[in-house]
């Protein structure tokens, strides 16, 4: 789990640092070292009570584990603690961040974009809905019914009227249906998911951005979760055209601290217009005199933020540059073939059935049985019995008119079926997929 040469190099990471501050007169904080040493073991053994989220026998939720070289960064800037707000806060890191945001908007063919990290998705999709609202006040959100909830709490958070746009048989929004909703006037936004977070279904952006372009309504991406496959070189031929036309956006959401092997909580918005800043702007009396430059804090709803995760995510950047056709590209292209060769696995299984063929990472699959509720128990006592033999996978409740294509004797009365999920997201995956598939047939079997 933890890695010796990683302490080693903090240290010499700190020292650096600490020589920056050598001409300043000696003070060292202190602290009551035996009872601090007891409380941290106290933390460390209450810490034992987690998932391994580390290792590639946790195939469950999005939880991908920081680099090394993000947990070394991010633990060494906290010996300074900066503040992303104000440049007084946050002089090395804020311009760090300002790095880290041109070469996150560059993946997608950005230059003199707009954007800022933020603690996360939730936070960053509210953003581009509160510019989304100040643009087009009084008009209508369009998602995907299989978008992130938080779309939906976050409009009405706003007082933005939202209406949900159902899906396709592979979960994807149905372009048919946002014509319809166009149709009834009204639409300021639509909300395309890359990814969405049951299933990885990619949105039809595609398909979507010339009927927004013709009716006037702002296109946002909430690529959370997907952001970054657009480096991948095995995207399927039909996904890889949603990616390519990612430029012609208004706004994107992306998570490092998802793909991006960051830690929490490190999220990304992105406007392609750097003219929204001017709805941001505000006073504020006792901030943003150290410097003409723009602060960050000028350009973000969130006051105080984590000058470490900037740190984390710039370090890491330059280690794995966002290129394709390079080392982080082809982790993202590992976790798309160990998708793939998993349904494949199951689909040869008598005791699986995969439900949709996975865009990304992310595999659905029910298990074998003659019912939705036999399905819905038979799912439950596999997930816990995985479980007992430490492989972690995750449930989702799958509407029964997406899992009868490929169940078709399950009962359409029948609201929802149990289902098992695996994200596939560390590159390791696909090499553990003959040992995970032994387990789950293990499981079937009992």
């Amino acid at each position: 789990m933890i890695n010796a040469a990683e302490i080693e190099l903090l240290q010499k990471a700190l020292s650096t640092l600490a020589e920056g501050f050598e001409h300043l007169p000696e003070f060292t904080p202190g602290f009551d070292e035996p009872r601090l040493e007891e409380v941290l073991i106290e933390a460390a053994t209450r810490m034992q009570d987690n998932y391994p989220y580390y290792h590639p026998q946790y195939a469950g939720q999005m939880l991908k584990p920081p680099h090394a070289i993000a947990r070394i960064a991010y633990a060494m800037s906290l010996w300074v603690n900066p503040n992303n707000h104000a440049l007084d806060g946050s002089r090395a890191s804020s311009p760090l961040e300002k790095e880290c945001i041109e070469a996150l908007g560059a993946m997608y063919g950005w230059q003199g974009h707009l954007g800022h990290l933020t603690g996360g998705g939730t936070m960053a999709n509210l953003e581009a809905l509160w510019i989304a609202g100040r643009l087009h006040p009084g008009r209508r959100i369009l998602a995907s019914a299989q978008a992130h909830y938080t779309h939906q709490r976050i409009s009405d958070v706003l007082a933005l009227d939202f209406s949900p746009v159902p899906v396709d048989a592979n979960g994807r929004m149905q372009v048919e249906a946002i014509a319809e909703q166009i149709g009834k006037g009204n639409v300021g936004t639509i909300v395309v998911t890359l990814g969405n977070t049951g299933y990885g279904a990619v949105d039809p952006l595609a398909d979507i951005l010339p009927l927004a372009q013709q009716h006037g309504v702002r296109v946002h991406v909430d690529a959370a979760y997907g952001g970054y496959f657009g480096l991948a070189s095995r995207l399927a031929d039909d996904v890889r055209r949603h990616y390519d036309c990612l430029g012609d956006v208004d706004s994107i959401v992306v998570d490092p601290h998802k793909h991006g092997l960051q830690p929490y909580g490190c999220g990304c918005i992105l406007f392609r217009d750097p003219a929204v800043g001017r709805i941001y702007q505000h006073d504020s009396p006792y901030t943003y005199f150290s410097s003409a430059e723009l602060h960050l804090g000028e350009i973000s709803l969130e006051c105080s933020r984590a000058g470490a995760s900037a740190v984390a995510l710039w370090a890491t950047q330059q280690y794995l540059p966002l290129t394709a056709g390079g080392e982080f590209a082809g982790w993202l292209d590992e976790s798309l073939l160990a998708a793939r060769d998993f349904r494949q696995r199951l689909e040869d299984s008598s005791g699986y059935t995969p439900l949709l063929h996975p865009e990304l990472d992310i595999v659905v699959f029910a298990a074998n049985a003659g019912s939705a509720d036999e399905c819905s128990a038979r799912a439950q006592a596999i997930f816990e019995a995985a479980a007992r033999q430490d492989l972690h996978l995750a449930l989702i409740k799958v509407p029964i008119e997406l899992a009868r294509a490929k169940l078709p004797h399950l009962d359409p009365n029948t609201g929802a079926v149990t289902c098992l999920r695996s994200v596939l997201m560390k590159p390791e995956h696909r090499d553990w997929l003959e040992k995970i598939m032994r387990i789950l047939e293990a499981c079937a079997a009992a």
